[in-house]
């Protein structure tokens, strides 16, 4: 008697009912595919080039977002200021005389950190067109040397872009519509 006793289930095992396997419902295994170890790297490289693109479109429209409104406050401040000089100088009153001196300051500080702002864009758009010369150098080797020599010991020739956007291109086999 005690050998034909079942071990007690736990779960929902015995009520679970699972309908026939069909053709569509196999299950794909990794193991069956036909992708190559150089097609995953591939397309991980593809989607990693489309990353750094992006990262580099959300920086620059970041920067111009600050350039956008550095220069509305300098308008406005421009204009507040036009008001002031326009009054004859002997019937200002001493707060608009300090007011303008102000406005002068401001736009100064404005102007200045716009002028920061335009040469740390000068400096993200050569640094990029660096890497975009390195990225063309490792794209043109073909796929061996890839795997023999690193980055800075790569020679061919470079071509230059003025945006990442052809290099996506051609990277990725498509047109893209980012910008």
């Amino acid at each position: 008697m005690e050998g034909s006793r079942t071990p007690p289930r736990y779960g929902s095992m015995e009520s679970t009912r699972w309908p026939p396997a069909g053709p569509e419902d196999e299950i794909v295994s990794m193991a069956d595919s036909t992708t190559t170890i150089d097609d995953i790297e591939g397309e991980l490289f593809k989607i990693e080039r489309i990353r750094e693109i992006l990262v580099r479109r959300e920086s620059e429209l970041r920067y111009m977002m600050d350039d956008i409104q550095l220069c509305k406050e300098i308008s406005r401040l421009k204009k507040e200021l036009q008001k002031l000089i326009a009054l004859p100088e002997n019937e200002k009153s001493n707060e608009e005389k300090q007011r303008e001196e102000e406005l002068v300051q401001q736009i100064h500080k404005l102007v200045e950190t716009r002028d920061f702002l335009v040469d740390d864009v000068e400096f993200e758009r050569l640094r990029e067109r660096e890497e975009d010369k390195e990225m063309a150098e490792f794209l043109q080797t073909p796929v061996k040397e890839k795997k023999m020599t690193s980055r800075g010991q790569q020679t061919s020739a470079p071509y230059m872009t003025k945006t990442g956007l052809t290099l996506l291109k051609e990277c990725c086999g498509f047109t893209c519509s980012i910008m």
